[in-house]
């Protein structure tokens, strides 16, 4: 969905999976100082949204999640996984109850695929299931915002600042009065400061929680079965998983970033040593400079020197080998 903040002087519009918002506003720098100090907002409208009301909607995502959820405060904000019956992690919703409805929020055009796997699990529940994208846009305050939330709005509190569910038609008017405009490259920067991943981003076909530091805020380990607890338990208990998180800061003298996926080697081993690990999300940080997240393999030392394609990398330690 395009949203109208497009229209706002100096918009760029993202691309790729963030389509439909825009990725600055003319000062990258700028809106991440914003953000930083507490003030400006970020249009996240192109995510998707999906509610679950009912009087069993709790317990019966409890089953589903990888989060406890089922005595969930209204009002205390979590995030959870959905994963393949292997392990893998499939979904991330971003999720708040409102005492009579769960508000989730998840990657854009992911929504159906979702609601699609929770109306196939309803069975004799009293659940209802809906996609309310189209006429409810997400919006982020920062950490520090005291710009007030609408009433009647579910509103999402954590650490990293308020996730607001707005009424589609009142996103402009909201705009107005809780500006600037931070674009989504700023409130990516600080993400990958704050070494938070992302599905889509920091995940593939094959990631597994453990992998990116997911457990604890996105999974619980002593709640009760759920699909792909066996693989959550085996791991936690009895091994170690492949891969894990990394944090790099990036030679500032290059002027391109790596993309997402550009191959990382060890720089001791030369252009064509062994590929160790991937790029997942690379960014332009106010006070670091150019700054990732990657995967690379456990065994990888953590002191060890390392080139993202032709840019070398000091890592930092967020997932322990």
């Amino acid at each position: 969905m395009k949203s109208p903040l497009l229209s706002l002087p100096g918009a760029v519009p993202a691309e790729g999976v963030d389509e439909g918002v825009a990725a600055h506003y003319g000062d990258l720098f700028r809106e991440q100082r914003a953000l930083a100090d507490g003030t400006g907002f970020v249009d996240l409208s192109h995510r998707g949204v999906v509610t679950v009301t009912g009087e069993d909607r709790l317990s019966w995502l409890h089953l589903l999640l990888t989060q406890h959820v089922s005595d969930l405060p209204a009002g205390q904000a979590t995030e959870a996984l959905i994963l393949s019956a292997n392990g893998h992690i499939e979904h991330a919703l971003y999720l708040v109850d409102d005492g009579t409805t769960v508000w989730a929020h998840v990657e854009p055009g992911s929504q159906e695929a979702l609601i699609a796997y929770l109306e196939s699990m309803k069975f004799f529940y009293r659940v209802e299931v809906a996609d309310r994208t189209a006429d409810t846009a997400v919006v982020h305050l920062p950490a520090g915002s005291i710009a007030p939330a609408p009433d009647s709005v579910a509103v999402r509190e954590t650490p990293y600042g308020r996730d607001l569910f707005l009424p589609r038609e009142e996103l402009e008017a909201f705009a107005a009065q809780a500006g600037p405009a931070a674009g989504l490259l700023a409130h990516e920067a600080l993400r990958v400061e704050q070494h938070r991943p992302r599905l889509g981003f920091e995940t593939d076909h094959r990631t597994i929680p453990h992998e990116l530091g997911w457990i604890g805020t996105a999974v619980h380990l002593q709640k009760g079965c759920y699909r792909g607890q066996e693989t959550v338990a085996r791991v936690q208990n009895l091994g170690k998983p492949p891969r894990r998180l990394v944090f790099l800061h990036l030679d500032g003298s290059e002027v391109h970033l790596p993309p997402n996926g550009a191959e990382i080697r060890l720089a001791d081993d030369g252009p064509d040593g062994r590929k160790v690990g991937f790029v997942t999300t690379s960014a332009r940080h106010h006070e670091l400079g150019p700054v990732a997240l990657a995967l690379v393999k456990r065994n990888v030392p953590v002191d060890a020197r390392l080139m993202a394609e032709e840019t070398a990398a000091a890592q930092e330690t967020v997932v322990e080998p």
